[in-house]
């Protein structure tokens, strides 16, 4: 069974930082596309930091966390995080991991961490 199993999230104070984990299980053996998503309370979900190696040797990110988000991988590629600095109350959301990958069951796909809850308050 595929799993992206999250952490990090929390309540922090504006200007504070927080740091989010994304561990995916062993069945996974491939990590082609992989980035942060996060959808806030009455809103869509959008994206938030994406690396797809074949399209950017650089990740992207929302123009909106530009220079106060960093998304990393492990050397392995099995562990994703994403670095959050300077945070705004905007930024309370549930924040999901994404992975486009290929696992042992011999089939590519799109597999999403359960969500972890970011809030942003004084």
């Amino acid at each position: 069974q595929v799993q992206l199993v999250e952490s990090g999230g929390g309540l922090v104070q504006p200007g504070g930082s927080l740091r989010l984990s994304c561990v995916a299980s062993a069945s996974i053996l491939s990590i082609y596309n992989l980035g942060w998503y996060r959808q806030a309370p009455g809103k869509q979900r959008e994206v938030v930091a994406l690396i797809e190696p074949g399209r950017s040797t650089r990740p992207t990110y929302a123009e909106s966390v530009k220079g106060r988000f960093t998304v990393s991988r492990d050397y392995d590629g099995t562990t994703m995080y994403l670095q959050m600095d300077n945070l705004m109350p905007e930024d309370t959301a549930i924040y999901y991991c994404w992975m486009d990958a290929y696992t042992r069951a011999r089939r590519r796909d799109d597999y999403w961490g359960q969500g972890t809850q970011v809030t942003v308050s004084s």
